[in-house]
């Protein structure tokens, strides 16, 4: 699903001006460039469980620069035609908005961490958030209830207590 995402990701800074044959080309480079910036993650050590750098930053970044090259005011007349020339200037701006949202993000977390701090200590990070700092359980899968109610979508307890058309679907 990842490579989906990153392919609809990238061709979306070229929407309407670019050919549907580019788009594809786009939507492809943007699935194995992408796919191989998430293997990067565990190389690099970086934390990003959704792997939202590795698809929507670099695929991002990919599908800016790729309007450079494959644009045309064939498909947009108030556009540019793609070209090297204009791969430059996409990546003169893709660089640009990369390094501004860099460095807003450290400031950000430059702020964030003198006021309540970055990150948690080791033993609540392994111990849990929910539990050590929140005092609550967040998954407690072993506490759903069994659906012993044949047919029945409902927990026994609101099962019982349902009214009777609640109980069949007409779907």
């Amino acid at each position: 699903a990842s490579g989906l995402v990153a392919g609809l990701v990238a061709i979306t800074p070229a929407s309407g001006f670019v050919s549907p044959g580019a788009a594809i080309i786009i939507g492809l480079l943007a699935g194995i460039i992408c796919y191989m910036a998430v293997l990067l993650k565990s190389k690099l050590g970086y934390d990003d469980a959704l792997d939202a750098f590795g698809v929507h930053g670099v695929g991002g970044f990919l599908g800016a620069l790729l309007t450079g090259l494959f644009c045309s005011t064939v498909f947009n007349p108030a556009g540019a035609n793609g070209g090297l020339s204009q791969l430059g200037k996409q990546a003169v701006a893709a660089c640009s908005s990369a390094l501004y949202a860099a460095l807003g993000t450290i400031v950000v977390i430059l702020i964030v961490d003198k006021l309540v701090g970055f990150r948690v200590d080791h033993t609540t990070e392994v111990e849990g958030i929910d539990t050590i700092i929140h005092g609550e359980q967040g998954w407690m899968l072993e506490q759903v209830p069994a659906m012993d109610m044949p047919g029945s979508p409902l927990p026994p307890s609101i099962a019982k207590t349902a009214p009777a058309r609640a109980l069949t679907s007409s779907h």
